[in-house]
Formats: C-alpha cells, structure tokens, sequence
C-alpha cells in the first residue's frame, strides 16, 4: 500500500477498513500504469509535437519537437522515465492524459516545470 501513515490514519478515521483501502491503493496503481501507457502511445503514434515550452532557441510560441520516444516506468503512485527528442532528452517524473490527443508532463531538470504537448499547435491555443 503506497499511503503513507498519517494518511492511512486519517483514511480510517472517516470510516474506511484496511480492505478499503487496499482497494483505494489498487485502484491509484491500475490508474497511473494506464496513464504511463496511454502517454507513451500519444508519443509514439506522433513523430513530431508541438508544446507550450519556454525555449530559448525557438521564436515559436508553441515549438515543434521531433520525438524519438517517451519510455516511462511506474512504481504505485509515481511514474518516471525519459522523453527523447531528436537532438536532446530530459527527464519525466510525472503526467497525464489532458484529452485523446493532448497531454501534460512534468519535466526535470533544465526545464523544472509542467509542459502541454499536442500534435498541432491549434490544440494548444
């Protein structure tokens, strides 16, 4: 179970067992593995993207990216991988699925912020 002690204090608190919440744990695992998945098709079912990245090489409000790949891994609630550009990559430690052809990741270091991706920069407006 991936709450940590106080939470599951407060959980039992208001009423909810040890199978609840194993149940609520579960059901968070099940939902993170889905986004990782449904994150990666998004990226490989798109040779290029566009974002809302503050890039100080591009005069673009919304840059265009050529993706190599997004490969994630989860563990309970947190998902981490690395998303791989043509010429650069950086680290994920979070996303998820905005809509079926939009989607948020939280880039690490170089970036340190949430980023918006989708296949057109009409999406992104």
């Amino acid at each position: 179970m991936h709450f940590d002690q106080r939470t599951q204090r407060a959980l039992r608190d208001v009423g909810l067992e040890t199978a609840d919440l194993r149940e609520a744990s579960a059901a968070v695992v099940d939902a993170v593995e889905a986004d990782a998945e449904a994150l990666e098709s998004f990226f490989e079912a798109h040779e290029t993207v566009y974002s809302d990245m503050d890039m100080a090489h591009s005069s673009e409000t919304y840059p265009e990216h050529a993706v190599d790949y997004l490969d994630l891994m989860t563990h309970a609630d947190e998902m981490r991988g690395w998303l791989r550009f043509d010429s650069w990559g950086v680290y994920v430690e979070d996303g998820r699925v905005l809509e079926d052809d939009y989607v948020e990741l939280t880039l690490g270091p170089t970036i340190d912020g949430r980023v918006r991706f989708a296949p057109d920069r009409d999406t992104l407006r």
